[in-house]
């Protein structure tokens, strides 16, 4: 139809071209003996002029029409003035017959883009609003549909339920991408026959889906539908060979009237939806605003501790080890504590779980080695053979490059690696006794120590410490605490130390409070001590002065 049209068009200035040049041409014609150049010139006018605004038109369409709206004028001056002639009238009526057809087939282009256009506007309406796998509506619908409901909701219910299908992901590693393609789209497809003809279902992207169900009377309908979901969507499906089915967790929330923001109700919705994961999956969970502000404080405690990782906020603190015989500082034990710039100084039980859930604890704790070692050699300048004893987690056990670390910053700082102790508790070495074999005998070929930390009140024996290679034991508080309240305690503290020296290790009695406990630790041959009765733990400042009174008094003997 284009070819047409442009042939049409082309004529069309050639028609009027010709108008134009009628009176030359029919002069040449006229002559008694005309000969072929006088009229051949005019038409080669015709012809050149022609194709100039042919090439015109290409880039200024309404060139073509100049020729036309000349040639009319010139025709009807010729007609009035009584000029014109048959031959002129019937290129008049060409012309105008070619502009007729130039008009219905430019009309018959319009309608086709027209069409077009149409079917253009529908495809592109459907894409912005249409989810192309499953024919549900997306995000964009869902969020329309939403602010509409919200606007006209009265005093009635607007309810969001957030769903998720659990174990995804493993289904398209399992079965391909094909199998988990036609899983989303029955699971639509069943999302579907549970809802009113006027809720809305929509597929937020993955395998993540909401339903819209406005204007609700009771609140329990949502509860309903969500668990009516569920079960359908448990129902088997066959995919190729496979027998699946759709298991899913949902998160409701619920608001009354209008005036709500979309986005905050669908954060509460996923909030439940999170909850609904949390407590095993393939359930429905109602927004919890106990559990939100519990899950809120937890994130912005994260929040918090990486920024105080970042700012150094965190401080180390040294608690003395005692020689029982002289009661003077032979070591210290590294301790973390947190300067919160609200809260003040925390100790390690309000921070050092969630340090070590949110995976921060090998970065934390390389940090307290290498602060601690610097200091320690510090301190060794004045009082050689000082010991150094920092805590081990349990994230940095399994840390495979541990051993490197620890070698990493026993060259940065200079500590001799023999007076540096790494402690770890019974619980932590005993998960699994080889691996954890295998980690300690790799710190000890640094040269370093290790300290099994809470001695006796795990779930280790006699095998495990044959086992590992721990060379100090630091006896447990409890069995300190056992010398006074019974009059079997001190047996009891008896038969660990016992144990310990059975074993070649050098015991440690922690939680020493009062100098009855010091005296029967002596008595017991315990060597070294450590408790509130000798020190609190204490900045770095404070052990240096600890250390100075120490020497002056070593001076007056």
């Amino acid at each position: 139809m284009d070819r047409v049209r442009r042939v049409v068009d082309d004529a069309m200035i050639f028609a009027s071209l010709m108008v134009l040049a009628w009176p030359l041409i029919f002069v040449g014609l006229g002559e008694d003996e005309p000969s072929v150049l006088s009229w051949m010139l005019p038409v080669g006018g015709v012809l050149v002029v022609g194709a100039v605004v042919i090439k015109l038109a290409e880039r200024w369409p309404l060139a073509q029409y100049a020729p036309v709206a000349s040639a009319i004028v010139m025709a009807g001056v010729q007609q009035v003035m009584g000029f014109g002639e048959s031959g002129l009238t019937w290129l008049i009526i060409v012309m105008a017959g070619t502009i007729l057809i130039r008009q219905f087939l430019g009309a018959r282009t319009n309608e086709g883009l027209m069409r077009d256009l149409t079917r253009q506007r529908a495809i592109l309406a459907r894409q912005a609003f249409r989810d192309p796998l499953t024919g549900l509506g997306n995000r964009t619908m869902f969020m329309d549909h939403a602010r509409d409901a919200l606007s006209d909701s009265d005093n009635t219910m607007t309810a969001v339920v957030l769903i998720d299908l659990d174990g995804f992901k493993i289904v398209n590693d399992t079965y391909g991408h094909a199998a988990g393609d036609e899983l989303l789209r029955v699971a639509a497809e069943r999302l579907n026959a549970n809802v009113r003809a006027n809720d809305t279902v929509s597929r937020l992207g993955g395998d993540e889906f909401v339903v819209l169900l406005p204007r609700l009377i009771d609140d329990q309908i949502a509860d309903t539908v969500a668990n009516r979901i569920l079960r359908d969507l448990m129902q088997p499906l066959v995919v190729g060979d496979a027998v699946l089915t759709i298991r899913a967790s949902a998160g409701i929330a619920i608001t009354r009237g209008s005036g709500h923001d979309v986005d905050a109700i669908l954060r509460e919705a996923d909030e439940a939806l999170y909850q609904a994961k949390d407590d095993g999956k393939g359930v429905a969970r109602r927004f919890d605003p106990a559990r939100f502000a519990e899950a809120e404080q937890r994130r912005q405690d994260e929040a918090d501790l990486r920024r105080a990782l970042a700012e150094r906020q965190f401080e180390v603190h040294y608690q003395p080890i005692v020689d029982l015989a002289g009661e003077h500082t032979v070591g210290v034990e590294a301790l973390i504590r947190w300067q919160h710039p609200e809260r003040g100084l925390l100790a390690p039980f309000a921070f050092l779980d969630q340090v070590e859930a949110i995976g921060m604890m090998p970065e934390l704790g390389c940090w307290v080695l290498e602060e601690a070692c610097k200091q320690a050699v510090l301190w060794q300048q004045e009082t050689p053979q000082f010991e150094l004893n920092v805590n081990l987690s349990a994230s940095q056990l399994s840390n495979p490059d541990l051993t490197e670390e620890v070698r990493g910053v026993l060259e940065r700082t200079g500590m001799p690696p023999h007076l540096l102790v790494l402690e770890l508790t019974e619980t932590v070495a005993l998960v699994d006794p080889v691996e954890s074999a295998r980690v300690l005998n790799s710190l000890k070929t640094l040269g370093v120590r290790i300290a099994l930390d809470d001695f006796g009140t795990g779930f280790s024996s006699l095998s495990h410490l044959g086992v590992l290679p721990v060379d100090v034991v630091k006896i447990d508080r409890s069995f300190v605490q056992a010398m006074q309240d019974s009059p079997d305690g001190g047996s009891v503290a008896e038969a660990v130390l016992q144990i310990a020296r059975t074993f070649g290790l050098a015991p440690v009695a922690e939680g020493v409070e009062d100098a009855a406990q010091a005296s029967r630790l002596r008595e017991l041959e315990c060597a070294q001590a450590q408790g509130y009765h000798f020190a609190r733990p204490m900045p770095a400042a404070g052990v240096t002065d600890l250390l100075s009174r120490q020497a002056v008094a070593l001076e007056r003997r």
